[in-house]
């Protein structure tokens, strides 16, 4: 699932029984809305034929994607499939009603994999899913479309990019930012010294209005839900609304907080301008300051990322440094998220939907801005070139603009930062042999033991 278009949806109340139905219902309604930007056919492929395609992660993120491969022309929706059964009516009533065929539902990927066959599969399920679930699609001899980040550790990510080139299979991340108008003229800009030389990049996602976070009890699982699919390789916590649906992402079984959600965007922006494809060493701090000592304690559970974290990661030409923090405002900042990039010339910053700006140091010399462009201003993404580069990138044979290996590399800082505040200290990182030498303590946490029959990808 995608971050930028978030819906808070950790703090609502989702009814049970009919009523949840009822609720999802109008949820994926809302969610649709924000992607119906384009006519509904645009392209065929160039052999006239349409890719089988199938989504897993049937939530609100993984329609958005599915709708524009549907509005793209060139796929078909063969199956879709969730542990969520309420979900996976809701979507299969959708896709049916907007397509003419209604696609045939699995709760298991491995069934649907097996008896679909589907030539291109969409991946939206929480994070902790993305490595297993990639890997099985493109040795089942699909093209893949997975939401980023990679991985939920770095060697799930790394066998990720090993078994996609093994395949010979082409894999997108949802790294749309890669292809937004703002954002590739804007790295033109940098790339061709508009800053001049860079010394420094700031990478930041600052939101207000949090305060102490209490505990929310834990329930019944609701019906229709498996949650101990839902859990799959991470650990067996009690269902909480708080974590489904929506709020997995502030829970550390599940993915990486802000770091591991945000920061991936923004840390593949600063390493799309950089000739440097690794980082020498990372420290990062940060904690639950404004929201409390995380609480699981089998009658309730609170989140338990960081509520602010500062990472800094040192490259031999600059240094380049992450911040996010989910209390205090933007009130007395210029722009909330992006990055900062400081320059012998002045200061560029890439933004989210107020495009990109530059501040020359030069007295007297003007600022420079180009305003964002989006398939839809409200939704704020460029998912549609981004599925369009991917389906041409199947037809031509190469790689995608977001290929699976740039979504490692970004991915693998947002994860070395968060092993680094685990450990409480800096680390030093070899990034082509993607070991940290001499740390043996370190190289445990670039991968975790898996629960229960579930094997980790090696």
């Amino acid at each position: 699932m995608d971050s930028s278009a978030h819906l808070s949806q950790s703090t609502l109340v989702i009814p049970s029984g009919s009523g949840r139905r009822e609720f999802l219902i109008r949820a994926g309604t809302l969610a649709g809305g924000l992607t119906l930007g384009a006519p509904w056919v645009r392209a065929q492929s160039k052999s006239g034929r349409k890719y089988r395609t199938a989504l897993i992660g049937s939530g609100w993120w993984g329609l958005n994607i599915l709708r524009e491969a549907l509005a793209d022309g060139r796929c078909e929706c063969v199956a879709l499939c969730d542990v969520d059964a309420d979900a996976l009516e809701v979507s299969a009533d959708e896709i049916g009603s907007l397509a003419g065929t209604t696609p045939k539902t699995y709760h298991d990927y491995r069934e649907l994999l097996a008896r679909e066959k589907p030539e291109i599969v969409i991946i939206a399920t929480p994070d902790h899913w993305h490595a297993l679930q990639t890997i099985a699609a493109v040795q089942a001899g699909a093209h893949v479309f997975v939401e980023k980040p990679t991985g939920h550790t770095v060697k799930e990510s790394r066998a990720m990019v090993n078994a996609a080139r093994a395949a010979d299979r082409v894999v997108q991340v949802g790294l749309h930012r890669r292809i937004g108008p703002h954002h590739v003229s804007g790295m033109k800009f940098l790339k061709e010294g508009g800053a001049g030389t860079i010394g420094m990049v700031r990478m930041f996602a600052n939101s207000g209005g949090g305060g102490p976070e209490s505990a929310t009890p834990n329930t019944p699982v609701p019906e229709g839900l498996d949650w101990e699919m839902y859990c799959g390789p991470a650990p067996l916590r009690h269902f909480n609304r708080r974590i489904h649906p929506g709020g997995f992402r502030n829970f550390l079984d599940f993915a990486n907080g802000t770091l591991g959600d945000w920061g991936v965007h923004w840390l593949d922006q600063m390493l799309w301008w950089s000739d440097e494809a690794h980082p020498k060493s990372i420290y990062c701090t940060g904690g639950r300051d404004v929201s409390g000592a995380a609480v699981n304690d089998g009658q309730g559970q609170t989140s338990d990322a960081p509520d602010h974290q500062v990472a800094v990661y040192e490259f031999e030409s600059f240094t380049a440094t992450w911040e996010h923090r989910k209390f205090g405002g933007n009130g007395a900042e210029k722009a909330g998220v992006g990055a900062y990039f400081y320059g012998s010339k002045g200061v560029f910053h890439m933004g989210w939907r107020d495009g990109w700006t530059f501040y020359p140091s030069k007295k007297g010399e003007a600022e420079r801005h180009e305003d964002p462009q989006f398939d839809n201003v409200k939704d704020g993404h460029n998912v549609p070139p981004l599925w369009r580069d991917f389906l041409d990138s199947i037809e031509a044979g190469r790689r995608p603009v977001a290929d699976v290996e740039i979504g490692h590399r970004a991915t693998n800082l947002s994860l070395l930062g968060m092993l680094s505040w685990k450990l409480g200290r800096s680390i030093a990182w070899d990034g082509e042999k993607e070991t940290i030498p001499g740390d043996e303590e370190a190289n445990k946490l670039l991968s975790r033991e898996y629960r229960g029959a579930w094997v980790y990808p090696v």
